[in-house]
């Protein structure tokens, strides 16, 4: 599924319903969206397929697991080859520390979003795993005070259909109204 152009309305209510609870059953879903349990199921399956839906995340308190500390490194290499950047990039993932890693344009080539126990381990990382590295000309480390993270992405439509009348605007739902009689 490139883009945005095989999404419909639906699709897109059921991206923002996961994104903001991933443990809804599909029961749940389908009633949120206003689909049968199957039509939901299949689309469900097709977003995944597609790799719309890419995966599903636990969010855990870092504190409960022994991270005390959290902090952004701006990291600047030596020279600027794709195999560098490559290198980099993938050494910087393979450490059990590293929360995201991103390629930015800048005075910097990345920033490198780690979670440690405390100040030492933040010092021991940043010696021992990037300034050894041949291709890291400059670091930079900033720490994070606060982390709080958006539930989700935003969810644009198709160049010129708008998707969501306004940023408030709750997920597609068909109207099941009774009637006054039924409802006694």
């Amino acid at each position: 599924m490139e883009g945005t152009s095989k999404l419909d309305p639906i699709d897109f209510a059921i991206l923002e319903a996961l994104q903001k609870n991933a443990r809804l059953s599909n029961k749940e879903l389908a009633a949120e969206v206003g689909l049968a349990q199957s039509s939901c199921l299949a689309r469900v399956t097709r977003l995944r397929e597609a790799g719309v839906l890419k995966s599903f995340h636990a969010e855990v308190d870092p504190r409960a697991v022994g991270i005390g500390l959290q902090a952004m490194i701006a990291v600047r290499l030596r020279q600027h080859s794709r195999e560098m950047v490559e290198e980099f990039r993938h050494h910087a993932l393979s450490l059990p520390q590293v929360l995201a890693v991103y390629h930015v344009a800048g005075a910097n080539d990345f920033l490198v979003h780690v979670a440690v126990r405390d100040a030492d381990h933040l010092r021991d990382l940043g010696m021992d795993a990037f300034t050894t590295r041949p291709e890291v000309a400059h670091l930079e480390t900033s720490l994070i005070f606060e982390y709080v993270r958006s539930p989700g992405l935003p969810l644009y439509g198709p160049k010129g259909a708008e998707q969501r009348a306004a940023p408030s605007a709750g997920p597609v739902k068909r109207s099941r109204k009774r009637s006054r009689a039924a409802a006694r």
